[in-house]
């Protein structure tokens, strides 16, 4: 369970910093509604992890906080500006963390008839909103592929011609 909060704690300052830099974007209002989806998500799992009496590892959280601030830093070629490619690939880690989480509530819900602390409905429902956040990471994910692969030479270094 610490695990998937420091999955959360990494996601959510993922999506957060995308809104920032995407949000005036074509992009902007999707991405605006899953960084408030996955704010609430890693408060119910808070709750969760809280119900059944696990203690919080505080050295993930910080761990995690600090993977995805150093994780901005990719060698790309450029020392200044972002690769143009680089929302595909946190479109890709949102999908995978979309998808995990997902997994999360899913074994959850699997053992909720034998736990009493766990609150059947409002897994299903949590499973639900990552299932739809998966589907809409996706076709974001597509838009901006389609969008950014069109015109490679813009979101690659430039190369001298001989």
């Amino acid at each position: 369970m610490n695990d998937h909060l420091a999955g959360s704690t990494a996601g959510a300052g993922l999506v957060r910093r995308m809104v920032s830099e995407h949000g005036d974007s074509p992009y902007g209002d999707e991405l605006k509604a899953l960084a408030a989806e996955i704010a609430q998500d890693r408060q119910s799992l808070f709750r969760v992890v809280a119900d059944l009496g696990i203690p919080v590892k505080r050295y993930k959280l910080y761990g995690a906080w600090l993977g995805e601030k150093i994780g901005r830093v990719k060698p790309n070629g450029r020392l200044l500006r972002r690769s143009g490619l680089s929302l595909l690939v946190e479109l890709e880690a949102l999908r995978m963390a979309a998808q995990g989480k997902a997994l999360l509530w899913q074994a959850l819900l699997a053992a909720a008839p034998q736990e009493a602390r766990l609150d059947a409905e409002r897994l299903e429902q949590l499973l639900h909103r990552a299932r739809q956040q998966g589907k809409a990471l996706e076709a974001l994910h597509e838009r901006a592929a389609a969008g950014l692969l069109a015109h490679p030479a813009s979101s690659r270094p430039a190369t001298r011609q001989q």
